[in-house]
């Protein structure tokens, strides 16, 4: 007679998507306000026009004549959204909101960067240093923060940042 040990399902892969349902409602609203402001979001920027006039039941005319504060409570409080878009909204909420932390992530790391962003190519943190670096921001930033940069980071590059994958789960950010 055999005995089988019930396995726990393993956890979706984390996706920019998934990360945006998780995201406080202030996060989602800065995000949303980045992404409006974003001159590199165009083709997304449609898309969420496109996406809003169906959730809201308006015209899309009417979604791109509101100001963009409107658009972007309306995009924040959409329960889901396409990946790219997601992924785009994230990014350019971390460049406008979260250099700070950002930057000193990096500086804990040791990498170079300019204003919180990797200039070289093909960098890969110490592993040894990920969760000492991952305790020093932790300290000095919101954890809802520091555990979305951590999430964004393992989404866009999960080979190079995926060491964050463990430490955030330890933390219950995963």
């Amino acid at each position: 007679m055999t005995t089988t040990t019930p396995t726990t399902p393993a956890a979706p892969p984390l996706t920019p998507a998934r990360l945006w349902k998780r995201m406080t409602a202030d996060q989602r609203l800065g995000a949303a306000r980045a992404f409006w402001q974003s001159d590199e979001a165009g083709d997304d920027q449609v898309q969420a026009v496109l996406l809003i006039a169906q959730h809201k039941k308006f015209r899309p005319k009417t979604v791109m004549s509101l100001d963009e504060e409107r658009r972007a409570k309306h995009l924040a409080s959409l329960p889901a959204i396409p990946e790219t878009m997601a992924a785009r909204a994230l990014i350019v909420y971390h460049l406008a909101a979260q250099r700070p932390m950002m930057g000193a992530f990096l500086d804990a790391l040791g990498i170079a960067h300019e204003e919180g962003v990797i200039q070289a190519e093909d960098v890969k943190p110490d592993p040894a240093r990920l969760a000492p670096s991952v305790d020093q921001i932790a300290g000095a930033y919101p954890s809802a923060d520091v555990a979305l940069y951590l999430n964004t980071l393992v989404c866009q590059d999960p080979e190079t940042w995926g060491g964050l994958r463990p430490i955030a789960d330890e933390r219950g950010w995963g």
